[in-house]
């Protein structure tokens, strides 16, 4: 598959073009996008293209990170070259439980494969007796080796000019990769791919799902479980990855902390996914902040349901409803405009449909599995 930056980027600009609150960057493209992405085509063409500096700038939720935005001429580029070419190579061989940065997945998929294997863990098990390995790699992004990340993605890219093209986006970074890149969340995907067939494949372990460098297995032995961290911890040291100070192995009725929910099953199986107490104190410290903040004009009602409608799309993935009814009635007394709350946030029908294809999967091995002991139970073969 050959990758045509001319006839992908036009696509691009024109949907950004409707877009509201643009910046100067993106408004002076617009206005001479076939001109300007016609001069892009040519530079990429001759391999002299250089992507500009970056904007740093730092995120404080959920915790400080650094993030550096690439100017609007890399973001066009990225978006071609990852919508038409790099995500189709990079992702075929990845398994369903990496669930980040892919279309039809995200934080809801995760949080339903999370709530699949715990109530698969109980029909098996009928109980809530077990043990989880739960674990983040310390500092993720910062820490990607490039030689090693260059050496898997030369297994996947077979374009050597699409490749160059890829190790100059890698190379911008002297550590790691840049957090705020489409490239980086693909390659940083990627950089553990092997990682989760190994936990898959060789440690056998049938509950585990990751969300990037967040990931939990889920096992009915714990000394199986101390094995695990061991070779874990080996494997990712190859990479140049260690896990962080919060990896821990503890029991699975106290529940999981996981893509920003605590989720944990009752003892009749019920499963019940509940916001973090951090993000609802956050929150609520906000609230307190703008009472004061808002009649002296030191906030405006813009900036208060931004940060609210963000806040209610998160918790609407969790058992949150009357929390977040109270929350809303809080903020509506201070701006005076009452406000609702979204409906609970269901499964895509394209999630459902993946899902679905993993139960059968499942179901489908078993009964090949049963229908083998049946068969042979002597332990004689058929002939």
């Amino acid at each position: 598959m050959r990758f045509a930056p001319s006839r992908c980027f036009t696509k691009h600009t024109l949907q950004q073009g409707e877009e509201n609150g643009k910046k100067l960057s993106t408004a002076q493209y617009e206005a001479n996008a076939l001109l300007l992405t016609e001069r892009l085509s040519y530079i990429l063409r001759t391999e002299t293209y250089i992507p500009s500096k970056f904007e740093t700038f730092f995120v404080y939720e959920p915790k400080k990170r650094l993030v550096q935005a690439p100017a609007f001429v890399d973001k066009v580029v990225q978006h071609g070259l990852v919508d038409n070419y790099l995500y189709e190579v990079i992702t075929r061989s990845f398994i369903p439980a990496n669930c980040a940065s892919q279309i039809g997945k995200g934080v809801l998929f995760g949080l339903n494969c999370l709530k699949w294997d715990m109530s698969d863990y109980w029909r098996k098990n009928k109980t809530t007796e077990g043990w989880v390995l739960k674990a983040d790699v310390r500092h993720f992004f910062a820490s990607i080796d490039h030689d090693i990340l260059k050496a898997k993605l030369r297994k996947k890219v077979g374009d050597e000019k699409i490749f160059r093209l890829m190790c100059t986006y890698i190379d911008t970074s002297t550590d790691g990769l840049p957090l705020g890149y489409q490239t980086s969340q693909l390659l940083a995907l990627l950089y553990l791919d092997e990682f989760d067939h190994f936990v898959k494949e060789r440690l056998r372990i049938k509950y585990y799902c990751r969300q990037m460098d967040d990931f939990y297995l889920i096992h009915p032995d714990k000394e199986y479980l101390k094995y695990c961290l061991k070779e874990i911890q080996t494997f990712l040291a190859g990479l140049r990855l260690e896990l962080n100070e919060k990896t821990n192995i503890f029991p699975l009725r106290h529940g999981i902390d996981f893509l920003g929910f605590h989720t944990y099953i009752t003892e009749s199986g019920q499963i019940i996914r509940k916001l973090r107490h951090a993000s609802v104190k956050r929150m609520k410290g906000k609230i307190r902040g703008w009472s004061k903040d808002y009649p002296a004009g030191k906030v405006t009602k813009k900036e208060i349901l931004d940060s609210w409608t963000a806040w209610d799309a998160h918790a609407a993935y969790g058992h949150t409803y009357a929390l977040r009814q109270e929350i809303a009635q809080r903020i509506s007394k201070i701006i005076g405009i009452q406000l609702k709350c979204r409906a609970p946030i269901r499964l895509s029908k394209t999630q459902k449909a993946q899902l679905r294809y993993k139960e059968n999967l499942r179901a489908q091995k078993k009964a090949a599995a049963q229908a083998a002991t049946e068969h042979h139970a002597d332990g004689n073969v058929p002939w």
